[in-house]
C-alpha cells in the first residue's frame, strides 16, 4: 500500500473512532490496532492523536466546503435572473443534508467536536463554517440590496439553520428522523426563503410557495 493510500486508510478509521468514542476515549493504540499498522508507521504519519484529530476535521471541512462550493456554482456569479435568489437558499440547505447524510456521525466532528476547548481545534472545527458562511456571502451579495456585513450575518444564520436541522435529522431528535432527506431539506429550504426572500431585490414578484 502506497504511503497515500495508508494515510488516507488511517484518517478513515480515526474519524471512525473519533465520532463514535470521542476524541478522549481513543488511544492511538486504538487506532494502529484498527488500522493494522504500528505504532511507529501510524506516528511517521501523525506526529501525536491531536495533530491525527486535526487531520480529521481539516478532511471533513474540505468536503464540507466542496459540496457547498458545488452546489452554489450554477448560481455564483454571471446574470442574476428571477428565482435565482431562491435557488441559493435551497442549494445550501441542501449541500448541507448532503453533506451530513454521506458523512453520518463523523459530521459531528466539525459541528459538535468534544475537543473544543483546545484553542487549536476550535479554529479548525470553526474555519468550514466560516468559509462556507462567506462563500454564501459573496454570492449573496450578487442578489441583495444589503452592506456586505450585512451579507456575511446572514449567510451565517443560514449556515446555522442548516447545520443544526440537517444534524438533528440525522441523529434522531424528534419524529422528524424518519423524513426523507430530500423532504426534510426542502421543507426548511423554504423556511429560510421565507425569511430572506424580503431582502433580494431582483426577484420576480413574491408569491406564496
Amino acid at each position: 500500500m502506497s504511503r497515500d493510500a495508508r494515510r488516507e486508510q488511517v484518517l478513515e478509521i480515526a474519524q471512525e473512532l473519533f465520532a463514535t468514542q470521542g476524541y478522549h476515549h481513543v488511544s492511538m493504540d486504538d487506532i494502529a490496532d484498527q488500522a493494522l499498522v504500528s505504532k511507529p508507521v501510524l506516528y511517521r504519519h501523525f506526529p501525536s492523536k491531536l495533530d491525527l484529530y486535526l487531520a480529521v476535521v481539516d478532511r471533513g471541512g474540505e468536503a464540507l466546503v466542496s459540496a457547498v462550493s458545488m452546489a452554489l456554482e450554477p448560481v455564483s456569479g454571471g446574470a442574476v435572473e428571477p428565482g435565482d435568489g431562491k435557488a441559493v437558499v435551497h442549494a445550501l440547505v441542501r449541500a448541507y443534508f448532503g453533506y451530513v447524510e454521506s458523512a453520518g456521525q463523523s459530521a459531528s466532528l466539525l459541528f459538535e467536536s468534544d475537543v473544543t476547548r483546545d484553542d487549536d481545534v476550535r479554529a479548525r472545527v470553526e474555519s468550514a463554517s466560516a468559509e462556507t458562511a462567506r462563500h454564501i456571502s459573496e454570492v449573496l451579495e450578487h442578489y441583495t440590496g444589503l452592506p456586505h456585513e450585512h451579507n456575511e450575518l446572514v449567510a451565517t444564520a443560514l449556515v446555522g439553520m442548516a447545520q443544526i436541522a440537517a444534524s438533528a435529522r440525522h441523529r434522531g431528535d424528534g419524529p422528524y428522523a424518519t423524513m426523507p432527506v430530500d423532504e426534510a431539506a426542502e421543507l426548511v429550504a423554504r423556511v429560510a426563503w421565507g425569511g430572506i426572500k424580503g431582502l433580494v431585490r431582483t426577484e420576480a414578484p413574491a408569491s406564496n410557495d
